[in-house]
């Protein structure tokens, strides 16, 4: 027997469980439950006091609910399902189709996380950028080292509490099921995608590291091979294109293949760092360094001229990375680790980006996004100096139009050179910034600082082409047996909707395949 309430509580309250139970008593008509587990939390900040929303359920017996644990079979002579990448999509498709009696083979360029991690020091010390081994590829993707947040607003897209549930089986903390914004962190993200492949090859699968996809072997509309590091042709039925947001080859080859793919809506702009303490004095009301709440988020959107700015991948206590695929260009995204104790907090602002509205734009031209997001990346990249250092401009001097004479200290290891962006940014994106940062600063008040820094550019939010499939099949729309998935395709935007993706495009082949039995 069972009971739900919901209840709010102060933070130093959240750990006192005698004072919980006897709240949520109280909240379901005095009743008199002697256990309770808290199915969902949240912070609510909105005014003062700063509470906690709780959703307690009250229980007879003292014990979470148990997770559904899944088995997984060994598939080695099976048929093979094909997985073109090891992010979030490829993997849980991989494990999807073990699962569901399938033998997945997964294809990675990158290297595993263990290698990977060298390519990365280069990255940030060296400011050498290794175009197949960096922090969008290689082992579980760019989600391996982008936070590890898995909140979602796509939950009609298909099972989110799996993928959950499959996080926390390899072993990321049970409080990802509870808290409304969950969040594994960049330290503990390796790990747990280890266990992954092993999993998958323990079950009879193949994980290829250093694997790239040099050519796609089309017949009769139908996918019919693999061309692998140049010479190793394979015989393919079914293949899952799970690559990400990045891989500007793929779409080239597929293209020259006479693949079907659309231009897409993206959003590009800036990487913003503030002080933590000062997000936490804003967004807790002057609480600080309080030992009972976390480091503090926040969430900012407007509109210029009918466009849309908003704040991307918000990383409280976490990193700036510099996250270029390919030499001669400038790439920021952000981190954190799971305890969110650095001293910084950075988020991305970026601007809503309509492909119909750059200047180049023809409808026979799929490339228009990936070609200005590529010059922006350039052009920033030389501003820099033509190095792994980002070209930055304190907040209110960008404001100003002004050139800043000094810099603050940042997390981002390979520096920053002092810009005014005004002149290296596109003039309209620019222009969106400036007025959409002074509407921030009336909706946070201090946020509005020459404490932050604006690093550029935040460029890979999203894919700036689409690789249209059937909404049914989910196979490309001319190609059978191509199943466009995740970031890279256009039908994700983070770590749980891909990894949900990757299990509805494993469900359908195997849909087709039972039908055809």
């Amino acid at each position: 027997m069972e009971n739900t309430v919901q209840i709010q509580v102060l933070p130093e309250q959240l750990s006192d469980e005698e004072f919980i139970l006897k709240q949520a008593n109280r909240k379901n008509k005095n009743s008199n439950f002697p256990y309770f587990y808290i199915r969902k939390r949240s912070i609510d900040a909105r005014k003062k006091p700063v509470k906690y929303n709780l959703q307690v359920v009250l229980c007879i017996e003292n014990e979470t609910p148990k997770l559904p644990e899944v088995f997984y079979k060994n598939v080695s002579k099976k048929e093979p399902i094909f997985i073109v990448g090891a992010g979030p999509a490829g993997l849980f498709a991989a494990l999807e189709a073990i699962e569901l009696g399938f033998k997945p083979i997964v294809f990675e360029r990158g290297k595993d996380v263990r290698e990977r991690r060298r390519d990365l020091a280069k990255i940030n010390k060296e400011h050498v950028v290794n175009p197949e081994s960096n922090y969008c590829f290689g082992e579980g993707g760019a989600g391996t080292y982008s936070d590890g947040k898995l909140y979602t607003r796509s939950k009609k897209r298909g099972n989110v509490m799996k993928v959950l549930s499959l996080f926390v089986q390899f072993g990321a903390p049970y409080d990802i099921l509870v808290d409304a914004h969950p969040h594994i962190g960049t330290n503990k993200l390796p790990k747990i995608i280890t266990a992954m492949r092993e999993q998958i090859i323990a079950a009879g699968g193949e994980v290829h590291f250093n694997t790239k996809v040099t050519d796609f072997i089309i017949k009769a509309n139908k996918i019919d091979g693999l061309e692998l590091n140049g010479h190793k042709k394979i015989k393919t039925n079914h293949v899952v294109l799970a690559t990400g947001h990045s891989a500007r080859d793929i779409f080239k080859l597929l293209h020259q293949r006479g693949v079907k793919m659309e231009a897409k809506g993206f959003a590009l702009g800036v990487r913003i760092e503030h002080p933590q303490a000062l997000i936490d004095q804003i967004q807790y009301h002057g609480r600080l360094n309080d030992e009972f709440l976390p480091p503090a988020t926040y969430s900012l959107v407007t509109q210029v001229r009918k466009t849309g700015v908003y704040s991307f991948c918000m990383c409280p206590g976490g990193i700036v990375a510099p996250c270029a695929t390919a030499p001669g260009e400038v790439v920021t995204n952000g981190w954190s680790p799971s305890k969110r104790n650095n001293p910084y907090s950075n988020s991305g602002i970026v601007v809503e980006i309509d492909p119909k509205r750059l200047p180049n734009y023809t409808k026979n031209n799929p490339f228009v996004g990936l070609d200005f997001q590529a010059k922006v990346e350039q052009d920033c990249w030389i501003a820099a100096g033509k190095t792994q250092a980002v070209p930055a401009q304190r907040m209110l001097d960008f404001v100003n139009r002004k050139k800043s004479k000094d810099l603050p200290k940042s997390s981002h290891q390979p520096g920053m050179v002092s810009v005014d962006l005004n002149q290296v940014l596109p003039h309209f994106l620019a222009d969106a910034l400036r007025k959409a940062f002074k509407d921030f600063g009336r909706k946070m008040n201090g946020y509005l600082t020459n404490e932050a820094v604006l690093m550029a550019p935040e460029s890979r939010t999203s894919s700036p082409v689409a690789i249209p499939r059937d909404p049914k099949s989910l196979e490309h729309v001319e190609v059978s047996g191509l199943y466009p998935c995740g970031e890279g395709a256009g039908y994700a935007g983070g770590i749980a909707s891909a990894a949900v993706d990757g299990l509805n495009c494993v469900q359908a082949i195997a849909k087709k395949v039972n039908s055809s039995i």
